[in-house]
C-alpha cells in the first residue's frame, strides 16, 4: 500500500499560483471653488473730479483746448476767404477795365483810319459849284447821303468835330498853321479852318489845322469871365 506523504501534498499545494491582488485606486477629491465677487471701485471725490481736467491737460488736450484750436482755425479760414474775395473783386474790375480800354483803343484806331475818307468827302462837297448840271447834282446828293451816314456812325461812337471859325484858339485842340490880321475880332481867334479836328470821349484824335487872328483886342481869360458871370 502506497504511502502518501502529507508534507509532499502540502508542498505541491503551496506551489500553486497565487491569486492576483486588487490594484489600488487613488481618488482625487475636487474641492468646490469659492464664489468670486466683483470689486467695486469707489467713485472719486469732488476734489478728484476737479483735478481730472488738469490731468487731461498734462497728458492729452482737453475739450477747452480743442475748442480754442477749432475757433482759431475757423478765424484763419474766414480771413483767407475774405482776402480771396477781395482779390477776386479787384481782378474782375481790373479785367473789365482792361477790356473796355482795349475796345476803346480799337475804336480809336478805326476812327482815325476813317478820318481821311471823311476829309475827302468834305472837300468833294465844298468844290461843287452852284451851277452844276442835274446829273452832277444827283451825284452830289448821293455823296451827301454817304457823308451823313458816316457822321451818324462817328457820333454814335462819341466822336465830335472841333475847329470852326470864331472859336477861341486852343493849343490842345487846334494847330495854328498861319496868322491873319483882323482887328475886328479878339486876338487868337480862329478865322479859317484848313482841316477839321476830331475828339473822341474827350481825347483829341487829331487837332484842327486853323488860321488865327492877330491885331485885335486881347481876349479875356476864361477864368475871369466865369468870375464876372458869378458876381453878376
Amino acid at each position: 500500500m502506497a504511502r502518501i506523504d502529507i508534507n509532499d501534498t502540502a508542498s505541491q499545494a503551496g506551489a500553486a499560483p497565487e491569486a492576483p491582488q486588487p490594484e489600488e485606486v487613488t481618488a482625487e477629491v475636487i474641492e468646490p471653488e469659492a464664489p468670486q465677487t466683483e470689486t467695486v471701485q469707489p467713485e472719486g471725490t469732488a476734489e478728484d473730479k476737479a483735478a481730472a481736467p488738469e490731468a487731461g491737460a498734462e497728458g492729452q488736450p482737453s475739450l477747452a483746448d480743442d475748442l480754442a484750436a477749432a475757433r482759431k482755425e475757423a478765424d484763419e479760414l474766414r480771413d483767407r476767404f475774405v482776402r480771396l474775395q477781395a482779390e477776386w473783386d479787384n481782378y474782375r474790375k481790373r479785367t473789365a477795365a482792361e477790356r473796355a480800354d482795349e475796345r476803346s483803343r480799337a475804336t480809336e484806331r478805326l476812327v482815325t483810319s476813317l478820318l481821311p475818307v471823311v476829309d475827302d468827302l468834305d472837300r468833294a462837297l465844298e468844290h461843287v459849284s452852284a451851277d452844276a448840271s442835274d446829273e452832277l447834282k444827283a451825284f452830289v446828293e448821293g455823296i451827301t447821303g454817304v457823308q451823313k451816314k458816316l457822321s451818324e456812325v462817328l457820333a454814335h461812337e462819341n466822336v465830335e468835330q472841333v475847329g470852326a471859325p470864331g472859336d477861341a484858339f486852343d493849343p490842345i485842340r487846334h494847330q495854328a498853321v498861319g496868322k491873319a490880321e483882323d482887328p475886328s475880332v479878339p486876338d487868337e481867334t480862329v478865322t479859317q479852318v484848313y482841316q477839321r479836328g476830331y475828339i473822341m470821349g474827350g481825347k483829341v484824335l487829331r487837332p484842327a489845322m486853323v488860321v488865327v487872328s492877330t491885331g485885335g483886342p486881347a481876349r479875356e481869360p476864361e477864368a475871369a469871365n466865369e468870375d464876372s458871370s458869378q458876381d453878376a
